[in-house]
């Protein structure tokens, strides 16, 4: 196992030497998981007077989105950036990049909370399919959920799981996720929720907008 301080001397010196995994410029200083300062600025928070449901800004009054809860909010959007970050952070997450996942996380761990998170009960992530996970070695959903939990005192419960061979969300288009087969997903056996869960999910796709988004539903 490599000492904390050989870790941090090899970073710097692949710092030096290669560069970033994003724009392809010099990395410089406060560099993280081989990214520039300014690439990681393009995680960028979504804007005030978004929809408390659907996190889109929309002039209807009621919102216009399909959605199974009562709050529904995003905490960054992954376009941002030049080039976007999404573009490059997600498939490489999604790939098994733990850098970037451990980067992201620690983002997640201080990134502000909507008000109404604090009303929950529980917490829970959208599931993942075995295969996925194996493959990757981590499953981001699930520990985002775990650490937004621990934020809020609250017990983090998986209570959902993905159907048997249905298929990659990545594989399917915007229209086709929105009109999941019954049984995509469905609850765990022996699972019992109770009271307000908080579901989280590493990405919503909605519109043109690709985010880190948290739910909030008393009924499953």
């Amino acid at each position: 196992m490599l000492s904390d301080v050989l870790r941090s001397r090899l970073a710097l010196a692949r710092g030096a030497l290669l560069p970033c995994r994003g724009c392809l410029g010099p990395v410089g200083e406060g560099a993280e998981a081989g990214l520039c300062v300014r690439c990681w600025g393009g995680l960028r928070p979504l804007p005030e007077g978004r929809c408390p449901r659907c996190a889109l800004v929309h002039a209807e009054a009621d919102c216009p989105e399909a959605t199974a809860w009562d709050h529904g909010d995003a905490l960054w959007d992954y376009h941002g950036g030049r080039p976007p970050l999404g573009a490059l952070l997600l498939p490489g997450i999604k790939q098994g990049e733990t850098g970037w996942r451990r980067a992201l996380l620690g983002r997640l761990a201080e990134a502000p909370l909507p008000d109404w998170a604090a009303q929950v009960d529980r917490v829970t992530a959208a599931p993942s399919a075995w295969p996925q996970r194996l493959l990757r070695g981590f499953d981001l959903s699930a520990e985002a959920a775990e650490l937004i939990a621990r934020r809020l005192d609250r017990p983090f419960e998986p209570l959902l799981a993905k159907g048997w061979l249905r298929g990659r969300q990545a594989s399917r288009t915007e229209s086709q996720r929105r009109r999941l087969p019954k049984g995509a997903m469905a609850l765990r056996r022996g699972a019992a929720p109770r009271g307000l869960i908080l579901l989280v999910d590493d990405v919503w796709t909605t519109g043109s907008l690709t985010r880190m988004s948290i739910h909030i539903s008393g009924d499953f």
